[in-house]
């Protein structure tokens, strides 16, 4: 009876960990050829809402076993928000996590980043185990941001140009379109901590996709003094949005989503 226990907090430790990691995780890249990837940036990067949906598999499993949802939609008064939620069900357990952020619209003359300007994000997560949230509040006119881990515990940082930690699954296609090969991102990650993240790109290749075959480029991840590497793979076709993110851990499938659906609203 220990020894089913114990199983099953590992599992449940690891699907944990991936889903964490799956969607958050940047770090220095490795030196790559570029040329064809800035070939297939032809297309001209729009900021437009839209909807993207993800089966989820986990390690090396040839079935789904969850989903991911990204959304991006525009609100009154200059507002986006944008949001993720995944669920993964491995055996009996269960790990769902959603994420928010609100986002202003300001237009500025350096266009090395999109002219979203964080204002609020909030993470849940709920299933086996314990229960988590966070909330994230950007004074830009301060420089500080607010951390409550719970809620009730209000901590103050240094803003020092940190944004939220969603900005990039919308600020890297506009990289890609502008035929950047190499970005980093310094940002506040579901756990309240800062973090500073790089990323490149490795090549372009073919994706055989829930959706169809897309042709993509593809970007590796790497974090540094960790076990763990992830690609991610994104399609000029669909506004360069991200196609499908793999993650390995010691060599081996951990962690995998690919596209189903993709539309605009």
């Amino acid at each position: 009876m220990h020894t089913k226990n114990s199983g099953a907090t590992n599992v449940n430790s690891t699907i944990a960990i991936w889903c964490f990691t799956l969607f958050v995780s940047f770090s220095s890249g490795l030196l790559s050829t570029t040329s064809n990837a800035q070939a297939i940036t032809q297309n001209t990067y729009q900021l437009a809402p839209f909807e993207s949906q993800f089966e989820a598999y986990y390690d090396g499993d040839t079935n789904p076993v969850g989903y991911a949802l990204l959304r991006f939609t525009q609100l009154p008064n200059k507002l986006w928000q944008l949001e993720y939620e995944s669920k993964i069900s491995k055996y009996f357990l269960t790990d769902k996590r959603t994420e928010t952020t609100r986002y202003l619209f300001q237009p500025n003359d350096l266009a090395e980043q999109l002219a979203l300007t964080p204002i609020t994000y909030v993470y849940e997560r709920t299933g086996t185990g314990s229960d988590k949230g966070l909330s994230v509040t950007f004074d830009q006119a301060k420089n500080q941001f607010f951390t409550s881990v719970p809620v009730d515990k209000k901590v103050v940082f240094p803003l020092n140009g940190y944004v939220d930690n969603q900005l990039f699954r919308i600020d890297v296609p506009y990289q890609l379109a502008m035929g950047k090969t190499q970005f980093s991102y310094q940002f506040v990650n579901s756990r309240g901590q800062a973090r500073n993240y790089g990323m490149q790109v490795v090549n372009t290749e073919s994706q055989a996709l829930p959706i169809g075959v897309l042709e993509t480029i593809k970007v590796v991840i790497n974090r540094e003094s960790s076990t763990r590497q992830t690609f991610a793979w994104f399609a000029p076709s669909l506004n360069y949005q991200l196609v499908r993110l793999q993650q390995f851990k010691d060599g081996a499938v951990q962690g995998d989503i690919k596209l189903r659906v993709h539309k605009a609203l």
